[in-house]
C-alpha cells in the first residue's frame, strides 16, 4: 500500500531525518499518504521505515554523525529497478547568528511586498 503512492508522488519529506538506532538506519517523519484503494490493512503514513545498508557503510555514517555532530536527511525519494531509493546526505545545523539573519532577511522581504501591495 506504501508503493503506488510514492509512484504518484504522494510523499512529503519535508521535515524528515534518518536515525541510527541499534546499528540500523530508520526513516522517521516522512509523510507518505494511504493508497485510497487499498484494503483494511493500509499503513500509517509517519511510520518508522527501515534503510537498507551495509554495516560497513552504516558504523561509518554513525561515527561521522556522533563525532562532528551533523545530521542525516533524506534529499529525494525515487525508483531504480522497481525498488525505492531514498538519496540522502550529512546537513549541520544553523547555528543563532545565521538564524537571526534569515529571519531579519524574512522581516524585511515581507516589508517589501507589503509596501508594494500598497502602492497597486
Amino acid at each position: 500500500s506504501e508503493l503506488k503512492p510514492i509512484r504518484s508522488g504522494a510523499v512529503q519529506l519535508k521535515d524528515s531525518y534518518v536515525e541510527i538506532l541499534s546499528d540500523e538506519l530508520f526513516l522517521l517523519n516522512a509523510h507518505i499518504s494511504s493508497y485510497k484503494a487499498s484494503s483494511y490493512n493500509n499503513h500509517e503514513p509517519e511510520r518508522k521505515r527501515k534503510l537498507l545498508m551495509s554495516r560497513a557503510e552504516i558504523k561509518r555514517l554513525h561515527s561521522k554523525v556522533k563525532e562532528k555532530g551533523y545530521s542525516i536527511v533524506p534529499l529525494k525519494m525515487y525508483f531504480k529497478n522497481g525498488f525505492v531509493k531514498i538519496e540522502i546526505a550529512f546537513v549541520k545545523g544553523k547555528k543563532a547568528f545565521d538564524k537571526r539573519e534569515t529571519i531579519k532577511k524574512r522581516d524585511v522581504n515581507r516589508e517589501i511586498s507589503k509596501s508594494l501591495k500598497k502602492t497597486r
